[in-house]
């Protein structure tokens, strides 16, 4: 499977597109390649694009006046990241989106995604599913962060997200589930004492 076939694999598995649609959607997307700590987007700058990840892992995160930074969002394989605020409003960035690894993507601009969702309701279909998918996941998670502790935080994101504990530096992570590295560390250190 080629990286454009990704995509639309990808979309088929959330609206049905013939094989002409199928070539008319992957057309959209140009593959790019990111070096690890490669800025795809920095505050005040407009994100004129979101990406797919082939493969690589990124991070989206905001710096506050403290100089503490707070990762907003994670992506791996088969996930989307950007800054959502920029993209769809067409404003200036909040946020930094960085690869944490060599990463290849499929980027697709605000105009080439308006586009696609004007000529065709599947397309337009599958960009809405996909925000609302991304407005519940955000939901769900800031509905964790007020509600659980930081044990249950990182108990939940590894039941959801192994994947990502192996990926993404434990700095990142803690970032993430909003707590400091030296508390996660007692955390998974505590963890270990139980299992063992």
């Amino acid at each position: 499977m080629d990286n454009k076939e990704a995509i639309v694999a990808y979309a088929r598995k959330t609206v049905p597109i013939t094989e002409l649609e199928a070539i008319e959607f992957a057309s959209a997307f140009k593959e790019i390649l990111v070096k690890k700590r490669q800025f795809l987007i920095q505050p005040n700058f407009t994100a004129k694009s979101r990406y797919f990840v082939l493969n690589g892992s990124l991070r989206a995160y905001v710096i506050g006046d403290d100089g503490q930074e707070h990762t907003i969002q994670l992506a791996l394989e088969e996930w989307w990241i950007s800054d959502y605020n920029s993209y769809i409003y067409q404003q200036p960035a909040s946020m930094f989106v960085v690869a944490l690894e060599d990463s290849r993507l499929l980027e697709i601009s605000y105009d080439d995604e308006s586009k696609l969702k004007a000529i065709n309701h599947q397309f337009e279909t599958f960009f809405r599913l996909l925000a609302e998918r991304t407005a519940a996941s955000m939901q769900r998670r800031l509905i964790s962060n007020l509600t659980k502790s930081a044990e249950e935080r990182y108990e939940l994101f590894i039941e959801r997200y192994a994947e990502f504990t192996r990926r993404f530096p434990q700095y990142v992570i803690a970032s993430y589930l909003g707590m400091t590295t030296e508390f996660l560390s007692k955390i998974r250190n505590k963890r270990v004492k139980q299992k063992s």
